[in-house]
Formats: structure tokens, C-alpha cells, sequence
């Protein structure tokens, strides 16, 4: 049985300029993947980063769905359904 997310209605940003983790460099840190808050736009590094702060974002706000912004990427999770979505756009869902 496939698990759907019950949180698209949640969805209000899906696409951005910023391409650094904002997080990180006022650290002077580096990350390794960037990934977008798509309920506020806040953009933040994955988890196989240091800081992890796209995890941090979603245990602060419960904000549900975020995005990879990496070039050639399209895909999404939703945190609470824990389930991949894909996009076949980049900039949308």
C-alpha cells in the first residue's frame, strides 16, 4: 500500500534563490546538500551535512515538506508521513 502525504495543503514556496546554507556560514561551517522548507522557504543543509539544519528547521516549526534545491534534483519529504515525493518539475510538486 502506498503512503500519501497529508500535508500538500501546507505547501506555499517552492523555489528559491538562495544557494548556500545561510545557517552555516554565519558559522563559517560547510554543508553538503541544500534543501528548502517548502511551507516557509527557510533553506537549510542535509542531514549528511554537519549541522543538519533542514532537520533542525522541521524539529523548531513542524513545518512537514521540504525540497532538495540541488541542481537536477525534484523530489520532496514529507517529515510526519515520512514519505518521498517526486516532482516532474523542479520548481513544482
Amino acid at each position: 500500500m502506498d503512503v500519501a502525504c497529508t500535508h500538500l495543503n501546507q505547501i506555499k514556496i517552492t523555489d528559491t534563490d538562495v544557494d548556500v546554507c545561510p545557517e552555516c556560514v554565519k558559522k563559517g561551517d560547510s554543508w553538503v546538500h541544500l534543501r528548502m522548507c517548502m511551507v516557509c522557504g527557510h533553506v537549510g543543509c542535509c542531514d549528511q551535512s554537519k549541522n543538519t539544519h533542514a532537520t533542525r528547521h522541521f524539529e523548531k516549526t513542524t513545518h512537514p515538506i521540504m525540497r532538495s534545491i540541488e541542481p537536477g534534483e525534484a523530489w520532496a519529504w514529507c517529515y510526519v508521513d515520512e514519505v518521498e515525493m517526486v516532482a516532474e518539475g523542479q520548481d513544482r510538486l
